[in-house]
């Protein structure tokens, strides 16, 4: 759960809401600094554990909405006796929780940040310690880190000195040129993954037809860049599986020089989709897309497409991944996992 759809709910919702985010873990933890959670009345957006701290949270976050302030509270999962937290949760880090009722100025600014953020803003929501309780809020232009920064999606606090900072990012758009069975499969799952969905296509039968998208349009092939006002920002995935009309779309889009391009098909296909094309220099081409685990049919092919745009979402320098398409072995962090000991266990990394 991303700060994008948190924002939608305060956006969407008047109720009482109580936002929680991690801002700093010392060794192993569930979710990374940067996770957040929403506590609203009936239910909530995210999660910080595998369910073994949202009850607390859920309880300190009633009593701080009817008290109107914030609290920082730290969790102790180190321990490994049957009784503590370490071994009932197998987390064995201690992590440090900011838990903010949203109303007011905060309420104010997230409803900002989504309308900004869909304007394609990149945002940061700084967060300074006043006298008595609670914070000062400032939300800005975040200038501070490149589109390809290292964070994860960018999504990672700020802190120093009682501050932090959460940077908001607007949801990455996956473009898709061609609205078939295949095509819907991967648009259903990456919309699941946090991608918000367009499409393309010159049949209005695909389109008409139900197709899982938040934006469409009904156009011919070297229209399409500029009717979705494709930019550096965009994901695309050539897969209408029509060879003239896949390479009139690729001659325009390539120049563009989306974040992510791939093209779904074999080998020997897309060798005569890009025959002669004139390419920009640097602009890599993922072709045939999709990361190499084997997959067959719909649902699998579309499994390794998501997965490779997740990997590129992730914002990691390329020179740490392998050949195989997977990160180095000694890099598996992100969900605990570390190099395999001669014991066969994986050693989790702080």
């Amino acid at each position: 759960m991303s700060m994008y759809e948190i924002c939608c709910h305060v956006a969407n919702h008047d109720g009482p809401a109580v936002l929680a985010t991690l801002i700093a873990v010392e060794g192993h933890s569930y979710r990374k600094p940067g996770a957040a959670m929403l506590f609203y009345p009936g239910g909530t957006l995210g999660s910080l554990s595998p369910g073994c701290l949202e009850s607390d949270l859920s309880l300190r976050a009633e009593a701080l909405w009817e008290h109107a302030r914030t609290e920082s509270v730290e969790y102790d999962m180190r321990s490994s006796d049957d009784a503590g937290w370490g071994e009932a949760v197998g987390c064995g880090g201690k992590i440090t929780v900011v838990l903010e009722p949203v109303f007011g100025e905060l309420r104010s600014l997230l409803r900002q940040a989504k309308a900004r953020m869909d304007g394609g803003e990149n945002l940061v929501l700084r967060r300074h310690p006043q006298q008595g309780a609670g914070y000062v809020y400032r939300l800005e232009e975040d200038k501070e880190d490149a589109p390809n920064s290292f964070a994860l999606q960018g999504e990672t606090p700020r802190k120093s000195e009682g501050t932090f900072a959460t940077p908001l990012v607007p949801k990455p758009r996956l473009v898709l040129f061609g609205a078939g069975s295949d095509s819907g499969s991967i648009a259903e799952l990456a919309a699941r993954a946090g991608f918000r969905i367009a499409v393309a296509d010159w049949r209005e039968a695909r389109l008409r037809d139900g197709f899982p998208a938040q934006e469409s349009a009904l156009c011919l092939p070297d229209e399409a860049p500029s009717e979705l006002d494709i930019s550096i920002h965009d994901y695309v995935l050539i897969c209408s599986h029509s060879l003239l009309r896949d390479r009139q779309f690729l001659e325009r889009v390539a120049p563009l020089r989306p974040r992510y391009l791939g093209i779904v098909g074999s080998k020997a296909r897309i060798a005569r989709l890009t025959e002669a094309l004139e390419w920009p220099e640097g602009l890599p081409l993922h072709a045939p897309a999709g990361l190499p685990i084997g997959g067959e049919g719909p649902e699998e092919i579309a499994v390794s497409i998501v997965a490779e745009l997740i990997r590129e979402k992730r914002a990691f320098p390329r020179s740490l991944w392998n050949e195989g398409g997977a990160i180095d072995e000694g890099l598996r962090d992100l969900s605990g996992g570390g190099k395999r000991q001669p014991d066969g266990r994986l050693q989790s990394l702080a």
